[in-house]
């Protein structure tokens, strides 16, 4: 499952719309119960823990592929 896939299917959003950009700002359903339910998934797909100052940094898709990179997947 790409990233895209699985941020798609926890905000309930097109896959294909998801850029880096894409955030909470720009996205309806990304509100801080979503926004926990993907870290939630992330962390359990990818098999990494975030810390919480990593969880608070996310501002968009950017930081999460980011965030990812530093736990070593390759995005």
């Amino acid at each position: 499952m790409t990233l895209e896939t699985l941020i798609g299917r926890v905000l309930s959003i097109n896959p294909s719309t998801i850029t880096d950009a894409t955030g909470p700002h720009s996205v309806e359903s990304w509100d801080s119960f979503n926004g926990l339910m993907l870290v939630a998934e992330l962390e359990k797909h990818y098999a990494v823990k975030f810390t919480l100052d990593e969880i608070i940094a996310v501002k968009n898709v950017g930081y999460i592929k980011r965030a990812l990179r530093s736990h070593g997947i390759s995005i």
